[in-house]
């Protein structure tokens, strides 16, 4: 009987070994697998509000421009903390800066100053009516949306809609193709939210600061809409 050489040993044990790893790394593609989705979406209305003040002045000099703002804001939140209440009004301190002015020379000729007071809460009636009386300060903008737990509470009713149309999606199919079941393999659930737009209240503003009475400012809010996806796979059985 001729003999193996050593390297000839060594090729064939190492062919062998490629052979089993491949046996054991090779499986059955998975039969019956079929892509799906289904979605579901929901509107809420809107039960937060946020409303921004803001006061600008200017001087010759910055830190007198500061301790004028300072001043109104004090005064502001001194009349409005009586009407304070957890969740309907709150109220918080926003941007605060000054800011250097320049003539076309580049020559420093005076600074201005901007504070930012922030009114929001759920009584959107009360928030108006305390923005319109703050004196010395407009109302920049307003902003409605859903608050943390509205979110929450409609995401979950949304997401329970979605999955049980993901459910009854993949039952029909099974049924359609003549199968009893099917397993769920692979799922992902997606969340688009519709984006809430901050409405600029300047026309507003200028009415407050001319305004030697100032009245209400006129808020109405709208709609979120949440819309879920739940996508994924699953095998007939």
């Amino acid at each position: 009987m001729k003999k193996l050489s050593a390297r000839r040993v060594m090729a064939l044990a190492l062919s062998g070994l490629s052979l089993g790893l491949h046996a054991q790394t090779t499986t059955a593609e998975p039969q019956q697998v079929v892509y799906l989705s289904a979605s579901a979406w929901q509107q809420a209305r809107q039960d937060w509000l946020r409303v921004v003040l803001r006061s600008t002045l200017e001087g010759s000099e910055p830190m007198a421009v500061q301790k004028q703002l300072k001043k109104v804001v004090d005064e502001a939140l001194g009349q409005l903390r009586p009407q304070l209440q957890p969740h309907q009004m709150e109220v918080h301190s926003g941007a605060f800066g000054i800011n250097p002015r320049y003539n076309d020379k580049g020559k420093i000729v005076g600074w201005q100053g901007q504070a930012d007071l922030v009114i929001e809460g759920r009584d959107f009636g009360k928030i108006g009516q305390a923005a319109g009386q703050v004196l010395r300060m407009a109302v920049e903008s307003a902003q409605f949306s859903l608050s943390r737990e509205g979110r929450q509470q409609l995401e979950a009713e949304v997401q329970s809609q979605a999955v049980q149309g993901f459910q009854q999606k993949a039952q029909q199919l099974a049924k359609d193709f003549g199968f009893a079941g099917y397993t769920l393999r692979q799922v992902t659930v997606g969340t688009v939210d519709r984006p809430t737009p901050v409405m600029p209240m300047v026309a507003t503003a200028r009415m407050v600061l001319a305004d030697a009475a100032p009245s209400p400012i006129p808020l109405e809010g709208g709609k979120d809409e949440v819309h879920i996806t739940v996508s994924g796979s699953i095998q007939l059985r």
